[in-house]
């Protein structure tokens, strides 16, 4: 089951999630969303509906703890709530840019491959990083964040390449023409 936008925010009631989880949920989805647009125009596909839902809730985890692990945490409650495995791969996959296996054992992580494989997950999780609570900033504010908390900076520059040869687009540029067009 992939839970539409009204089963999404029920899913994040049901479980205690807060609104500004939930602000900030439905914020990262309209980000996603643009990017899966651009991807459709440029006659690519792209699962839209495992987008919108894993955007929308990347964050559940976060109703029970607010530490890396909140990933791992929100796949779980996913998978108890029968949602299907594309959008708990989302979820488990959003953090930071990915960790390896040895990264989450040293985290206290389950041994898991954390890191955003498929379209679907790199949008979703380029997507979180281009959001700061509820507001659409630039990239480089994450980069700088990456910088002073000593994170991969390499894996999250590779996420965004990776995106931009996906759309043939740099992805944040993409992002803020749609923004600047809405205004």
């Amino acid at each position: 089951m992939i839970p539409d936008e009204t089963g999404c925010l029920e899913l994040h009631r049901k479980h205690g999630s807060n609104s500004k989880i939930i602000e900030h949920c439905k914020t990262v989805s309209e980000v996603s969303e643009v990017l899966v647009e651009e991807i459709a125009r440029r006659g690519g596909t792209v699962d839209a509906k495992a987008v919108k839902a894993g955007a929308l809730l990347h964050d559940i985890g976060r109703s029970e703890v607010q530490t890396v692990e909140h990933g791992a945490r929100g796949a779980a409650i996913l998978k108890k709530e029968g949602v299907e495995s594309k959008v708990v791969e989302i979820v488990r996959r959003h953090v930071g840019a990915g960790i390896s296996p040895e990264e989450a054992r040293s985290l206290g992580l389950p041994d898991f491959d954390y890191i955003p494989r498929t379209l679907e997950q790199r949008i979703v999780c380029f997507s979180d990083k281009m959001v700061d609570s509820d507001t659409v900033r630039p990239f480089d504010g994450e980069v700088q964040r990456f910088v002073r908390k000593g994170h991969d900076v390499a894996r999250l520059l590779a996420l965004k390449n990776g995106l931009e040869e996906d759309l043939g687009a740099d992805p944040e540029r993409v992002i803020f023409d749609k923004i600047k067009a809405a205004c």
